[in-house]
């Protein structure tokens, strides 16, 4: 595969996500360097071999950059179009770049068009997590059995595309997908940020500091992911508010349309929902 002769990886932002694909590179044999803004940070990388080389200061970034064979950006959406604009002077001729960002429309084209013909950005989401951060709980064993999808646009080229699907092969993703921005972003407020407002929803619509004492699983898994990164996620909810909007409407009617049947006594209508439920679920469970 291709990604064998990617020697120099730059990982720019070395939270969780950023630190599992520098682990999962770094098992490949691609030499692996990293720029974060945290001193700690790229200490502890450094000593726990997560990483062979990095830098927390500004003025050190341009030799990194200049290094690098391929590029991958681990940022919030605003700070990865500002990072590249800082350093779009700095990259390679005719490398290719990448990202983590849960959003894509907001990003993509600015980025390509901040690049123009010296590089080539090809977006991608990898559909994984915890429910913790930081480089110290990197961990790659979380691309396992997960989802990736290449979001390319009509500016990419079909080598592009394959050398990114190829990174999520390589780092242990299950399936491999491709949407364009504007499908991701519908697709993701769905599955990801409107599930993630459920969650916020569950754990703060009823105070009772004992709530502990009493759950069971189900309570359990649905607010597994209420323990949340604030700056990230409402960041994550403010660029895609259209879609996610769209979708949260979508949600209160059909809560809103199983309480009247709740209310007025519809069994029937009720155990139908449950069936409905039941046969669109387990395709999840299907090889």
């Amino acid at each position: 595969m291709e990604w064998i002769n990617k020697q120099n990886v730059l990982i720019v932002g070395l939270g969780l996500m950023g630190g599992s694909y520098a682990k999962a590179l770094k098992r490949i044999g691609c030499r692996v360097t990293a720029i974060d803004k945290s001193e700690d940070t790229i200490k502890f990388a450094k000593e726990n071999n997560i990483i062979d080389d990095g830098t927390f200061l500004k003025e050190k970034e341009a030799d990194f950059v200049k290094e690098a064979d391929c590029i991958i950006l681990a940022l919030y959406p605003h700070a990865a179009i500002d990072w590249v604009g800082e350093n779009v002077k700095n990259i390679k001729e005719g490398i290719r770049l990448t990202d983590v960002t849960g959003v894509k429309s907001c990003i993509v084209y600015d980025i390509q068009n901040i690049l123009g013909d010296r590089a080539e950005f090809i977006a991608a989401h990898p559909m994984a997590g915890k429910e913790t951060s930081g480089v110290e709980n990197a961990d790659d064993r979380i691309f396992r059995d997960a989802n990736y999808i290449v979001v390319p646009t009509d500016k990419n080229s079909e080598e592009a595309i394959l050398w990114c699907e190829n990174l999520g092969q390589i780092l242990g993703f299950n399936k491999v997908s491709v949407l364009s921005p504007e499908e991701h972003d519908e697709m993701i407020a769905y599955v990801s940020q409107l599930t993630h407002c459920i969650a916020v929803s569950l754990m703060t619509c009823k105070d009772n500091e004992h709530l502990k004492d009493y759950t069971g699983d189900s309570f359990r898994d649905l607010t597994r992911i209420a323990r949340i990164n604030e700056n990230m996620w409402s960041e994550l909810f403010h660029v895609n508010k259209e879609s996610l909007l769209k979708e949260m409407d979508l949600f209160i009617d059909e809560i809103s349309g199983l309480r009247n049947l709740i209310a007025e006594d519809d069994t029937e209508a009720i155990k139908e929902k449950m069936r409905l439920s039941t046969a669109r679920r387990s395709k999840f469970n299907s090889k």
